[in-house]
Protein backbone atom coordinates (compact mmCIF):
# COMPACT_ATOMS: atom_id res chain seq x y z
CA UNK A 1 0.00 0.00 0.00
CA UNK A 2 1.26 3.48 -0.83
CA UNK A 3 2.03 5.80 2.04
CA UNK A 4 -0.99 7.88 3.03
CA UNK A 5 -0.65 11.58 2.26
CA UNK A 6 -4.15 12.55 3.44
CA UNK A 7 -4.82 13.99 6.89
CA UNK A 8 -8.21 14.44 8.52
CA UNK A 9 -8.08 16.80 11.50
CA UNK A 10 -10.73 16.08 14.14
CA UNK A 11 -11.77 18.97 16.36
CA UNK A 12 -12.51 18.60 20.05
CA UNK A 13 -15.21 20.16 22.20
CA UNK A 14 -15.75 23.92 22.53
CA UNK A 15 -13.56 24.77 19.53
CA UNK A 16 -14.14 25.95 15.99
CA UNK A 17 -12.57 23.78 13.30
CA UNK A 18 -10.69 26.92 12.23
CA UNK A 19 -8.30 26.07 15.09
CA UNK A 20 -6.58 23.74 12.60
CA UNK A 21 -5.80 26.45 10.01
CA UNK A 22 -2.12 26.78 10.96
CA UNK A 23 -1.76 23.01 11.29
CA UNK A 24 -3.26 22.51 7.84
CA UNK A 25 -0.88 25.04 6.29
CA UNK A 26 2.08 23.38 7.99
CA UNK A 27 1.27 19.85 6.82
CA UNK A 28 0.20 20.98 3.35
CA UNK A 29 3.63 22.58 2.98
CA UNK A 30 5.05 19.10 3.62
CA UNK A 31 3.01 17.53 0.83
CA UNK A 32 -0.09 16.32 2.68
CA UNK A 33 -3.68 16.86 1.57
CA UNK A 34 -5.53 18.13 4.66
CA UNK A 35 -9.15 18.60 5.63
CA UNK A 36 -10.61 19.78 8.94
CA UNK A 37 -14.39 19.31 8.74
CA UNK A 38 -16.63 21.26 11.10
CA UNK A 39 -18.82 19.23 13.43
CA UNK A 40 -22.48 18.95 12.42
CA UNK A 41 -24.36 22.19 13.21
CA UNK A 42 -21.04 24.03 13.67
CA UNK A 43 -20.23 25.04 10.10
CA UNK A 44 -20.12 28.77 10.85
CA UNK A 45 -17.77 31.25 12.46
CA UNK A 46 -17.17 31.09 16.20
CA UNK A 47 -18.81 34.47 16.63
CA UNK A 48 -21.94 33.41 14.73
CA UNK A 49 -22.28 30.23 16.77
CA UNK A 50 -21.84 32.09 20.05
CA UNK A 51 -24.57 34.50 18.97
CA UNK A 52 -26.93 31.55 18.41
CA UNK A 53 -26.40 30.20 21.92
CA UNK A 54 -28.36 28.49 23.39
CA UNK A 55 -28.58 26.31 20.29
CA UNK A 56 -30.84 23.24 20.35
CA UNK A 57 -29.15 21.73 17.27
CA UNK A 58 -25.72 21.79 18.90
CA UNK A 59 -27.26 20.53 22.14
CA UNK A 60 -28.55 17.45 20.28
CA UNK A 61 -25.07 16.21 19.33
CA UNK A 62 -23.93 12.85 20.72
CA UNK A 63 -20.57 11.11 20.52
CA UNK A 64 -21.90 8.11 18.50
CA UNK A 65 -23.26 10.60 15.94
CA UNK A 66 -19.78 12.10 15.58
CA UNK A 67 -18.23 8.68 15.01
CA UNK A 68 -20.73 8.00 12.21
CA UNK A 69 -20.13 11.48 10.78
CA UNK A 70 -16.34 11.12 10.61
CA UNK A 71 -16.62 7.54 9.37
CA UNK A 72 -18.62 8.83 6.41
CA UNK A 73 -15.98 11.44 5.63
CA UNK A 74 -13.22 8.83 5.77
CA UNK A 75 -15.08 6.36 3.54
CA UNK A 76 -15.42 9.07 0.88
CA UNK A 77 -11.62 9.41 0.61
CA UNK A 78 -9.60 7.41 -1.94
CA UNK A 79 -7.38 5.84 0.73
CA UNK A 80 -7.23 5.49 4.48
CA UNK A 81 -6.12 8.84 5.93
CA UNK A 82 -3.96 9.82 8.84
CA UNK A 83 -6.20 11.07 11.65
CA UNK A 84 -5.08 13.88 13.96
CA UNK A 85 -7.49 14.77 16.76
CA UNK A 86 -7.37 17.08 19.76
CA UNK A 87 -9.05 16.52 23.15
CA UNK A 88 -12.36 14.73 22.46
CA UNK A 89 -11.13 14.58 18.87
CA UNK A 90 -8.23 12.50 20.15
CA UNK A 91 -10.64 10.00 21.65
CA UNK A 92 -12.52 9.92 18.34
CA UNK A 93 -9.20 9.08 16.66
CA UNK A 94 -8.74 6.14 19.03
CA UNK A 95 -12.27 4.87 18.36
CA UNK A 96 -11.90 5.18 14.57
CA UNK A 97 -8.52 3.47 14.69
CA UNK A 98 -10.21 0.60 16.52
CA UNK A 99 -12.55 0.26 13.52
CA UNK A 100 -9.61 0.01 11.13
CA UNK A 101 -10.44 3.30 9.37
CA UNK A 102 -7.04 5.01 9.44
CA UNK A 103 -3.49 4.52 8.23
CA UNK A 104 -2.26 6.11 11.48
CA UNK A 105 -3.63 8.16 14.32
CA UNK A 106 -2.42 10.99 16.52
CA UNK A 107 -4.39 11.75 19.70
CA UNK A 108 -3.36 15.18 21.03
CA UNK A 109 -4.11 15.67 24.74
CA UNK A 110 -6.89 13.11 24.34
CA UNK A 111 -9.83 12.46 26.62
CA UNK A 112 -9.36 8.87 27.80
CA UNK A 113 -11.63 5.96 26.90
CA UNK A 114 -14.03 5.01 29.67
CA UNK A 115 -12.10 1.81 30.41
CA UNK A 116 -8.67 3.48 30.50
CA UNK A 117 -9.09 4.58 34.12
CA UNK A 118 -7.48 7.68 35.63
CA UNK A 119 -10.57 9.90 35.40
CA UNK A 120 -8.88 12.00 38.06
CA UNK A 121 -10.08 15.01 40.02
CA UNK A 122 -8.94 17.61 37.46
CA UNK A 123 -10.77 15.90 34.61
CA UNK A 124 -13.95 15.33 36.61
CA UNK A 125 -13.93 18.92 37.84
CA UNK A 126 -13.53 20.23 34.30
CA UNK A 127 -16.42 18.09 33.01
CA UNK A 128 -18.90 18.46 35.87
CA UNK A 129 -20.20 21.91 34.92
CA UNK A 130 -20.15 21.05 31.20
CA UNK A 131 -22.39 18.01 31.69
CA UNK A 132 -25.05 20.23 33.27
CA UNK A 133 -26.91 17.61 35.28
CA UNK A 134 -29.27 20.17 36.82
CA UNK A 135 -29.85 22.20 33.66
CA UNK A 136 -31.87 21.81 30.45
CA UNK A 137 -30.12 19.16 28.32
CA UNK A 138 -31.77 20.61 25.20
CA UNK A 139 -29.77 23.83 25.55
CA UNK A 140 -26.12 24.14 24.61
CA UNK A 141 -23.45 25.05 27.16
CA UNK A 142 -21.05 27.95 26.67
CA UNK A 143 -17.82 27.82 28.66
CA UNK A 144 -17.32 31.09 30.58
CA UNK A 145 -14.10 32.95 29.89
CA UNK A 146 -13.04 32.49 33.52
CA UNK A 147 -13.01 28.69 33.00
CA UNK A 148 -11.25 29.01 29.65
CA UNK A 149 -8.60 31.21 31.25
CA UNK A 150 -8.05 28.88 34.20
CA UNK A 151 -8.21 25.45 32.56
CA UNK A 152 -7.95 25.58 28.78
CA UNK A 153 -5.56 28.44 27.96
CA UNK A 154 -3.62 28.66 31.23
CA UNK A 155 0.00 29.76 31.20
CA UNK A 156 -0.27 32.42 28.47
CA UNK A 157 -1.00 36.13 28.74
CA UNK A 158 -4.51 37.41 29.39
CA UNK A 159 -4.50 39.18 26.02
CA UNK A 160 -3.66 35.89 24.27
CA UNK A 161 -6.37 34.10 26.24
CA UNK A 162 -8.96 36.68 25.19
CA UNK A 163 -7.87 36.55 21.55
CA UNK A 164 -8.09 32.75 21.39
CA UNK A 165 -11.44 32.69 23.18
CA UNK A 166 -12.90 35.13 20.67
CA UNK A 167 -11.35 33.27 17.73
CA UNK A 168 -12.20 29.68 18.66
CA UNK A 169 -14.62 29.23 21.60
CA UNK A 170 -18.02 27.68 20.76
CA UNK A 171 -21.13 26.47 22.60
CA UNK A 172 -21.17 22.74 23.23
CA UNK A 173 -23.52 19.80 23.74
CA UNK A 174 -23.83 18.62 27.33
CA UNK A 175 -24.71 15.15 26.02
CA UNK A 176 -21.37 14.74 24.24
CA UNK A 177 -19.56 15.28 27.54
CA UNK A 178 -21.82 12.80 29.30
CA UNK A 179 -21.07 10.23 26.60
CA UNK A 180 -17.44 10.21 27.72
CA UNK A 181 -18.53 8.03 30.64
CA UNK A 182 -20.35 5.53 28.44
CA UNK A 183 -19.09 2.06 27.56
CA UNK A 184 -19.39 3.24 23.95
CA UNK A 185 -15.93 4.79 24.40
CA UNK A 186 -14.31 1.52 25.50
CA UNK A 187 -11.21 0.43 23.59
CA UNK A 188 -10.03 -3.14 23.07
CA UNK A 189 -6.46 -2.37 24.01
CA UNK A 190 -5.19 -5.83 23.03
CA UNK A 191 -6.42 -5.72 19.43
CA UNK A 192 -4.06 -4.86 16.55
CA UNK A 193 -4.38 -1.31 15.27
CA UNK A 194 -2.69 1.16 12.94
CA UNK A 195 0.21 3.14 14.45
CA UNK A 196 -0.93 5.50 17.22
CA UNK A 197 0.82 8.44 18.87
CA UNK A 198 -0.56 10.02 22.05
CA UNK A 199 0.72 13.41 23.18
CA UNK A 200 0.26 15.33 26.42
CA UNK A 201 1.28 18.58 28.09
CA UNK A 202 2.67 19.00 31.58
CA UNK A 203 0.59 22.18 32.06
CA UNK A 204 -2.67 20.61 30.84
CA UNK A 205 -5.29 21.33 33.53
CA UNK A 206 -8.14 19.39 31.85
CA UNK A 207 -6.48 16.15 30.75
CA UNK A 208 -3.29 15.94 32.82
CA UNK A 209 -0.25 14.21 31.38
CA UNK A 210 -0.72 11.35 33.87
CA UNK A 211 -4.13 10.59 32.32
CA UNK A 212 -2.67 10.50 28.81
CA UNK A 213 0.19 8.30 29.96
CA UNK A 214 -2.23 5.88 31.63
CA UNK A 215 -4.22 5.77 28.38
CA UNK A 216 -1.03 4.97 26.45
CA UNK A 217 0.06 2.23 28.88
CA UNK A 218 -3.27 0.42 28.44
CA UNK A 219 -2.35 -0.53 24.88
CA UNK A 220 -0.78 -3.95 25.10
CA UNK A 221 -0.88 -5.36 21.56
CA UNK A 222 2.68 -6.48 20.89
CA UNK A 223 2.24 -6.27 17.10
CA UNK A 224 1.02 -2.66 17.00
CA UNK A 225 2.99 0.59 17.17
CA UNK A 226 1.87 2.80 20.06
CA UNK A 227 4.00 5.76 21.14
CA UNK A 228 3.75 8.56 23.69
CA UNK A 229 5.27 12.04 23.87
CA UNK A 230 4.99 14.54 26.72
CA UNK A 231 5.60 18.26 26.09
CA UNK A 232 6.84 20.47 28.90
CA UNK A 233 4.74 23.55 29.71
CA UNK A 234 2.05 22.80 27.10
CA UNK A 235 -1.51 23.51 28.20
CA UNK A 236 -4.67 21.84 26.89
CA UNK A 237 -5.05 24.33 24.04
CA UNK A 238 -2.40 23.68 21.38
CA UNK A 239 -3.61 26.32 18.94
CA UNK A 240 -2.70 29.94 18.41
CA UNK A 241 0.41 29.92 20.56
CA UNK A 242 4.02 29.34 19.58
CA UNK A 243 4.12 25.94 21.26
CA UNK A 244 1.80 24.34 18.68
CA UNK A 245 4.70 24.12 16.23
CA UNK A 246 6.66 21.98 18.67
CA UNK A 247 3.92 19.35 18.64
CA UNK A 248 3.37 19.61 14.88
CA UNK A 249 7.10 19.16 14.21
CA UNK A 250 7.24 16.06 16.39
CA UNK A 251 4.13 14.58 14.76
CA UNK A 252 5.70 15.08 11.32
CA UNK A 253 8.91 13.42 12.53
CA UNK A 254 6.88 10.51 13.92
CA UNK A 255 4.89 10.09 10.71
CA UNK A 256 8.06 10.06 8.64
CA UNK A 257 9.44 7.36 10.91
CA UNK A 258 6.49 5.00 10.62
CA UNK A 259 5.71 5.78 6.94
CA UNK A 260 1.97 4.91 7.27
Amino acid sequence: MNSSKSIVFITGTFLSNSCWDEWKSFFESKGYHCIAPAWPHKNASAEDLRNRHPDAAIASLRLPMLIVYYSGIIHALPQKPILIGHSLGGLIVQLLLQQGLAAAGIAIHSFPPQNAGRFNFHLLKALWEVMGFFTDIHQSYMMPFRNWKRSVANGITCDQQKELYYRYALPESKQVSRDLFSSFTNIDFKSPHAPLLLTSGTADEIVPASVNYSNYKKYSGADSITNYKEFAAHNHLVFGESLWMEEADFILYWLQGINP
